[in-house]
């Protein structure tokens, strides 16, 4: 299964999701995306455009991932080098590896990362 995760600042929009998962996909399409909780609500409506299904993962899962990027803001708001590669990694299951790291959109409010699990 590919997930595609993502991280965003406050300011955040559908398009800047959008270019962020653009830019991260490697010819990839995601069958899942995932976001903090707090993102979901943003991520849902890309997630209608897309016609694929949006979840949220909590910090405690998120906190049991091992991202390849560094952020300073992320380590300090959420205790995780990368949002979108932790969300990626902790949607797609155990055992999980990143396809891409971090990518951020042309405006610099958001992020995607790729990662695959085992399929169900």
């Amino acid at each position: 299964m590919i997930v595609a995760g993502f991280g965003c600042h406050d300011g955040a929009s559908v398009a800047s999701l959008g270019n962020a998962y653009r830019r991260a996909r490697l010819g990839q399409d995601a069958v899942v995306l995932a976001t903090i909780e707090e993102g979901l609500t943003l991520l849902q409506q890309l997630s209608h455009e897309m016609q694929t299904p949006a979840v949220s993962v909590s910090d405690k899962y998120m906190s049991l991932q091992e991202t390849k990027t560094q952020s300073e803001a992320a380590l300090m708001a959420r205790g995780v080098g990368s949002v979108a590669e932790a969300a990626a990694l902790a949607a797609a299951g155990p055992g999980a590896r990143l396809l891409s790291t971090r990518v951020m959109s042309e405006d610099g409010c958001a992020t995607c990362a790729f990662a695959i699990g085992e399929e169900e």
